[in-house]
């Protein structure tokens, strides 16, 4: 199986979240794969998310509301344990849709509200850190 490459970093598709053209920094240092969450709530066995950045305008999102989810311990570059919330949504690269598991993070204070990990790429894609947004060229080139 050949192996796509991909960037630093991308624009990508979240069509279940109802985002496009989404900002992502492709992490082969971080195992699990975040996305930003302005507001999460967990009501009646549901979680309901707002997925929103001020420094992102197209990363704006109605209520999403969640039937399934889990909980998973996430160590961050610091070296601390937190507890996340972690969700299946589908994301698009190079014009093919995957499942993907995103934990839910405040990413707010970051350039990029996506972080891509190797959990996902792995057996998928290389990594060219001298690359940038070579899914997204390749969907313009359509």
């Amino acid at each position: 199986m050949t192996k796509k490459t991909l960037g630093r970093v991308d624009k990508v598709d979240f069509p279940e979240l109802k985002l496009n053209t989404i900002d992502v920094k492709i992490d082969t240092g971080a195992y699990t794969s975040a996305i930003h969450c302005s507001k999460v709530r967990e009501e009646d066995g549901k979680l309901y998310c707002i997925f929103e950045s001020k420094g992102h305008p197209n990363f704006k999102s109605d209520e999403v509301v969640f039937d399934t989810y889990t909980y998973t311990d996430v160590k961050s570059s610091n070296g601390f344990k937190e507890n996340r919330y972690k969700i299946k949504t589908t994301v698009i690269f190079f014009g093919k849709k995957y499942k993907i598991n995103l934990t839910l993070s405040t990413r707010s204070d970051m350039k990029f509200p996506v972080l891509i990990g190797r959990q996902f790429l792995k057996h998928k894609y290389l990594v060219d850190v001298d690359l940038e947004n070579e899914s997204f060229k390749q969907t313009l080139i359509k």
